[in-house]
C-alpha cells in the first residue's frame, strides 16, 4: 500500500468512528479529527510516510514504543498521554487504525454522560 492509500485509511477510519468531527485548525496540513470537542487523532494530509497521533493511556504510552519502531512519543503533544505513529509500512498502518479506535474510545469514555448521550454514543 502507498502512502497516500495508508494516509487515507487512517482518515477514513477516523471519520467513520461515532460522532467523529474533522476540523484544521492547524492548517491545511493536519487533519484533526474530534469527538464531544475534544482531540482522538491528529493526521498528516500528506507527507512520506505520514503519521497519525492518538491519545493512549499512560500506561500504555512506554510498551508501545518499546514494542514498535514506528510508534514514538506524541509530536508537539504530551508524551506522557500522546504517541505518534509513523505510517512507513502497512504493518504500521494496521497498528495505527486499532490505536485510533482506542484513542476514539479513550477520550469518548472521559466526556461526561450526559455528553456522551447527547452525540449517541451510550445508551440511556
Amino acid at each position: 500500500m502507498t502512502e497516500r492509500r495508508r494516509i487515507d485509511r487512517i482518515r477514513d477510519r477516523c471519520g467513520a468512528l461515532p460522532a467523529a468531527n474533522l476540523e484544521f485548525p492547524f492548517g491545511e496540513e493536519a487533519a484533526v479529527y474530534k469527538v464531544g470537542g475534544k482531540m482522538f487523532a491528529l493526521v498528516t494530509v500528506d507527507g512520506e510516510p505520514g503519521h497519525v497521533t492518538v491519545k493512549a493511556d499512560p500506561d500504555d504510552v512506554v510498551a508501545l514504543q518499546a514494542q514498535y519502531r514506528s510508534v514514538r512519543p506524541g509530536h508537539h503533544m504530551n508524551k506522557r498521554h500522546w504517541v505518534t505513529v509513523d505510517l512507513v509500512d502497512d504493518d504500521a498502518a494496521h497498528l495505527a487504525v486499532e490505536l485510533v479506535e482506542d484513542s476514539h474510545r479513550l477520550v469518548a469514555s472521559a466526556l461526561s454522560r450526559p455528553i456522551r448521550l447527547e452525540l449517541g454514543i451510550e445508551t440511556p
